[in-house]
């Protein structure tokens, strides 16, 4: 088994650090146009990336078990050494990219994401802000396993990826250089994806690279200020709240639905999907010989 570091537990320093600074900067330099700081809220975020932690832990189990299974039946082997190691992370990040728009997409898959958008605000402890449920991710990876990618080297190349998206959460940067906004992800791309704006909802999925999202057609420029959180915010800062309240609110649709189609329906479609409503009855025709309006 490759002898990686775990990345995300070695960058909480940085993370910590950062946020303070941010912090300060923001207090002493405000944007009164900027959704800055606020204490509850920041509270909530580092809650829901500390238990986070927690509960990864226990859902780790179950994947770690499936993806051994898959890496020993597969006779594919992809060696970790110094030169394999970049084309691992484009994988992972082209994997990653499907694997978040799939859960921007699928409404039983943003139940665990939306916690990362539940925020009204962005700054660095948004990135923190991670959802409890990560069991639905790892159906997405499976492929790389599959070519050869050892389960350890995934792990690497998916907690690296999350510790390059720390930086991007923050209205303290406007704009990088022109040849690294069109390669990389950045905060400008970023505010996109967490704005709840009808022009900029499901953009920008990439995690380190923007390209895909270029490639596919999922890529929008910042051009107004953003607007942060849902379509409909919860307004709540209860950590419990925050990580279960989609999953409430799809029972309550699936103890109403009206047959399985529907059920179906508020599963497997979009966050926003509704059933067709089925047409008014018309209007009783009058009999032959007289006038509708008698």
């Amino acid at each position: 088994m490759p002898n990686l570091p775990n990345v995300v537990v070695w960058s909480i320093p940085a993370f910590v650090l950062l946020a303070v600074i941010e912090m300060i900067s923001v207090r002493l330099h405000p944007d009164e146009d900027a959704a800055g700081y606020e204490a509850k809220d920041a509270a909530t975020s580092v809650t829901m990336g500390l238990g986070s932690l927690f509960f990864d832990l226990l859902w780790k189990i179950p994947v770690v078990a499936i993806y051994t299974a898959v890496y020993e039946l597969t006779p594919l082997r992809v060696p970790v050494l110094w030169w394999t190691v970049l084309p691992m992370l484009l994988a992972q990040d082209f994997f990653y990219y499907w694997s978040h728009r799939g859960h921007h997409v699928v409404r039983i898959l943003w139940a665990c994401h939306v916690v990362h958008h539940s925020s009204e605000k962005f700054n660095l402890t948004t990135a923190l802000r991670q959802p409890w449920t990560s069991l639905t991710v790892w159906p997405f990876y499976v492929p790389l396993i599959a070519l050869g990618v050892h389960p350890a080297a995934l792990a690497f190349c998916s907690s690296a990826n999350l510790v390059y998206q720390f930086w991007i959460h923050t209205e303290r940067i406007d704009r990088m250089p022109r040849w690294f906004e069109f390669v990389f992800n950045t905060p400008s791309h970023h505010r996109v994806h967490h704005a709840s704006q009808g022009g900029y909802l499901d953009r920008n999925f990439g995690g380190i690279l923007i390209v895909w999202d270029r490639l596919f057609g999922s890529f929008v420029a910042e051009t107004e200020r953003p607007v942060y959180g849902l379509t409909k915010n919860i307004n709540t800062y209860n950590p419990l709240k925050v990580a279960t309240h989609e999953y409430v609110s799809i029972a309550r649709d699936l103890r109403a639905a009206r047959g399985w189609r529907e059920r179906a329906g508020r599963l497997f479609r979009g966050p926003g999907w509704q059933p067709a409503q089925a047409p008014s009855p018309a209007p009783p025709r009058a009999p032959a010989g007289e006038s509708a309006a008698a």
